[in-house]
């Protein structure tokens, strides 16, 4: 997990220092710096340094020769190179720039040598090289290029020993995962994985404890085999879980000093049962903490990073197939005692406040439409009809001279004239019977003075023939006014386009109903229908309804079912039956024709049966239940 380094003593041959830092495997730090003098020893530089980009676009020098060089006393040719490296972009290729009037007085120049990475120039070293001839500047930095792989065959190093570090750990792990698979038995399971970690990593003693109920119950110990809660080591090491399981995060004694995890029960359990070095970490199962596993090390033992990082992965591993077991490796009744616990518990806890809110109000939503009733009514469309109409013909034979109404308009009886005939024809046939009947009788006179009277008979009968035709076309001028007989509402004869048309002797001009004559006329559905004839064959319990007209839907007018057609029509496609209904009031926009809709009460029904009585009908029918 770990590497030693071993360190000698540095030596002077520029050969063997390359070869020294080719085959170094110690810390980055140690590296640098023994890297930064091999490279002045080559370069024959009298300082250098290596600097770093930081992602903010700022410089960190991370090692210099001397190592005397500070911040406080950073000479000219460091601040000339954190300069160049802090432009953006930063230079790409390497050089060599003159520093005239610097520390090393004529001859000084400044050799840079970018650091690539992926991204770009990551870093830079620089050396302050002080030769009076240029072109040895040059062959410096050719000299110091040569040493630049230096760096990247390091870190080469470095990723190939984490590489086999991970290996390492992981094949560690899947041993121990392995182990835990052997077995279908809970506690067979976790005391393998306590063994398993406890030969890998060297620990003293390694517990496992699950969650039950509000604590944390150990269930399994390295090397143990009976394990009784009222020992003392038992409970220190529940608490210590506990405190990891609280907190949610890996619990160390010694921890870090950075750390601000609290560590007292960890600290109580290596001084009441060590000393030792302790590390708790919580066993998690879909993001959730389910457990916590503790690992006690001798006192001298170091827990390093990698080490913590290694247990983590193992338990990680090994947390669902241990969960599994501690949920399945039980008695029937414990299985249904706990899968309700968890059930009440997920419905009362504090978690998904949206979803139990939603689902809280579907239960009410659905309750009450089981369970509340509300009125349920058959819609229809309705037709206003009327119950008595008086039809007004044309008197005569004769053409029709002027019409003063239309269909709706509202008539008074013997006031209102509908419409009047033309007379004219009949005051020309009028005149000479008035001359014919006056020639008779001036010969009846005639005849009577001479004693006729056999021709005064006569006479007389033809005057009296006259008259009677008079008479019949001075009725027929009488009648050509056409006048209601009724108070009402013409709802027939619209016969303005027939002015100056001929009109036959007792054809229907017009018909007038009048204004409290209305009725209703409903089509309900074939499938309806018994709804409504359930209610109308109850006398003490009429069925009742209201209808709104389709021209003004806001305003109802009550009626009751007076009578059901026996047999049922087409209409438009469909099986209606036709309902009469009685009006209870008859307000002046309701007339004959008008057309709407119109909803009968047919008692009160649950919510349910209301908005579901149609896709269940329907389903009856094609399943014939």
């Amino acid at each position: 997990m770990t590497t030693t380094t071993h360190t000698t003593a540095a030596p002077h041959d520029p050969a063997a220092l390359i070869e020294q830092l080719a085959a170094f495997d110690g810390p980055a730090e140690q590296f640098l710096q023994q890297l930064i003098a091999a490279q002045c020893r080559v370069g024959r530089a009298r300082g250098g340094a290596i600097l770093k980009r930081t992602p903010e676009g700022g410089v960190q020098v991370l090692a210099t020769h001397p190592a005397s060089i500070g911040p406080q006393t950073a000479p000219v040719w460091l601040a000339r190179a954190a300069e160049v490296l802090g432009q953006t972009p930063p230079p790409v290729s390497s050089a060599v720039q003159p520093l005239a009037d610097s520390d090393g007085g004529d001859g000084s120049h400044l050799i840079l040598l970018p650091i690539k990475g992926d991204e770009g120039v990551r870093g830079m070293t620089a050396f302050h090289l002080v030769v009076a001839d240029p072109r040895l500047a040059d062959i410096a930095r050719s000299q110091l290029e040569l040493t630049t792989p230096l760096l990247a065959l390091y870190e080469l190093r470095l990723s190939l020993q984490q590489r086999d570090n991970d290996l390492h750990v992981f094949a560690s792990a899947m041993q121990t995962l392995d182990a835990v698979n052997r077995t279908d038995r809970f506690r067979t399971a976790a005391m393998a994985l306590c063994n398993e970690i406890a030969a890998t990593w060297h620990a003293a003693r390694v517990s496992v404890g699950f969650v039950s109920g509000r604590y944390v119950k150990l269930r399994a110990m390295s090397q143990t085999e009976d394990l009784s809660r009222k020992m003392q080591l038992v409970q220190d090491i529940e608490s210590a879980m506990e405190e990891a399981f609280d907190q949610d995060a890996e619990v160390l004694h010694p921890g870090p000093a950075e750390s601000t995890t609290i560590n007292r029960l960890a600290r109580k359990l290596s001084e009441s049962h060590g000393p030792s070095v302790v590390c708790s970490l919580p066993l998690r199962h879909e993001d959730e903490p389910v457990g916590v596993i503790t690992a006690e090390f001798p006192p001298d033992h170091v827990l390093h990073t990698d080490d913590v990082e290694a247990l983590r992965i193992t338990a990680n591993l090994c947390t669902a197939r241990l969960y599994q077991l501690s949920k399945t490796d039980r008695w029937f009744g414990a299985r249904l005692a706990a899968s309700a616990r968890r059930t009440a518990a997920t419905a009362v806890g504090p978690k998904h406040t949206w979803a139990k809110l939603t689902a809280l109000a579907g239960v009410l939503i659905l309750a009450f439409l089981v369970f509340a009733k509300g009125p349920y009514r058959v819609e229809a469309p309705f037709t206003a009809q009327t119950t008595r109409r008086h039809v007004v013909v044309a008197p005569f034979e004769g053409t029709l001279a002027t019409v003063h109404v239309e269909v709706n308009d509202p008539v008074e009886a013997g006031q209102t004239v509908l419409a009047v005939m033309d007379v004219v024809d009949l005051r020309l046939e009028r005149a000479p019977l008035l001359a014919e009947r006056r020639d008779y009788e001036t010969q009846a006179d005639a005849a009577r003075e001479e004693g006729d009277f056999a021709a005064v008979e006569m006479a007389l009968a033809n005057v009296d023939r006259v008259a009677a035709e008079i008479a019949l076309l001075d009725h027929r001028i009488a009648q050509a006014e056409l006048v209601s007989p009724i108070s009402g509402v013409v709802v027939e004869g619209d016969q303005r386009q027939r002015e100056g048309g001929v009109v036959e002797q007792g054809e229907a001009l017009f018909e007038v109903a009048p204004r409290d004559g209305l009725r209703a006329e409903l089509l309900v559905p074939a499938g309806r229908i018994g709804e409504v004839r359930s209610r109308v064959t109850h006398p003490d319990h009429p069925s009742t309804g209201q209808l709104a007209s389709t021209a003004d839907p806001g305003v109802y007018v009550g009626f009751t079912v007076e009578m059901i057609e026996p047999e049922a029509e087409v209409v438009d496609g469909e099986n209606v039956f036709r309902v009469r209904v009685v009006l209870d009031e008859q307000p002046a926009w309701l007339r004959a024709g008008v057309e709407g809709v119109a909803k009968i009460d047919v008692g009160r029904r649950r919510y349910a049966w209301i908005w579901t009585r149609d896709a269940v009908n329907w389903v009856r029918m094609k399943l014939w239940l």
